[in-house]
């Protein structure tokens, strides 16, 4: 089974090296049949330069600048059966790939897997607080499910997988969503075709940068109401997002 990661990457020359060298010592063995596809973002740094340093790695330029556009990009580039969503400042820990093929393989109905972020450079007390808005929106999720009968709608953007098959059905991402609320837009979206699962078995490291510039708390009312729009209204609350790269 073919697993095609898309990157999308906007001015992250200081994070996307060590986010491929990560994907590069879990692909090293050569045990999987994957594709690393980096969608150089309208940026404006060294990003593709830096991309391009990987020889694995295939630089794809999406000069319309947007998250949701950049994913859609590097869907359309890609060949593998299944498409995984990474940001461009996380680390794959060991065992991601390995994960991710088991989970897909045991189940021909799961469409979309995620998991949970685990931010490198914040505090472990830090990390076990966000857990508890991890737990809310399982239960959230939980209820959803009860009242609409399909799977789930809760995705971790930047660290989920599609199947292809449904996601073409789907007709791609939904690019009405730029930001806030896209990881569940495409979550509702992929529900219709099969199951949506998120496990605490399928970690990802990445930056707290966000939470750090903006804090915590605000950022935890931001993406919950934007959670909840989605998933009643299929549209964010608000479109707004703050530029925190350095």
């Amino acid at each position: 089974m073919k697993l095609s990661i898309v990157i999308p990457a906007y001015n992250e020359e200081a994070f996307i090296g060590k986010c491929l060298e990560s994907i590069a010592t879990e692909i090293a063995p050569g045990r999987f049949d994957v594709e690393v596809i980096v969608v150089n973002n309208a940026s404006m740094d060294r990003t593709g330069e830096v991309a391009r340093f990987f020889p694995f790695a295939r630089v794809v330029d999406e000069p319309r600048k947007g998250l949701v556009r950049a994913r859609q990009t590097g869907y359309e580039a890609s060949s593998g059966e299944l498409i995984a969503n990474v940001d461009a400042d996380t680390l794959m820990p060991a065992g991601w790939i390995q994960t991710v093929l088991k989970e897909f393989s045991a189940d021909q109905k799961l469409v979309a897997l995620s998991g949970p972020y685990i931010y490198y450079d914040l505090s472990s007390l830090t990390n076990w607080s966000i857990l508890f808005w991890y737990r809310m929106g399982q239960i959230i999720t939980f209820f959803n499910t009860l009242f609409t009968k399909r799977s789930g709608t809760m995705l971790q953007g930047g660290n989920f997988i599609l199947r292809r098959t449904a996601l073409e059905q789907a007709g791609g991402f939904d690019l009405d969503f730029d930001f806030y609320g896209e990881d569940t837009a495409i979550a509702k979206l992929m529900s219709y075709y099969g199951k949506v699962k998120f496990t605490f078995h399928l970690p990802m490291y990445t930056s707290g940068r966000r939470l750090q510039t903006e804090g915590i708390s605000t950022m935890a009312v931001k993406y919950g109401i934007n959670f909840l729009w989605t998933i009643i209204f299929s549209k964010p609350y608000t479109k707004k997002y703050r530029d925190i790269r350095l």
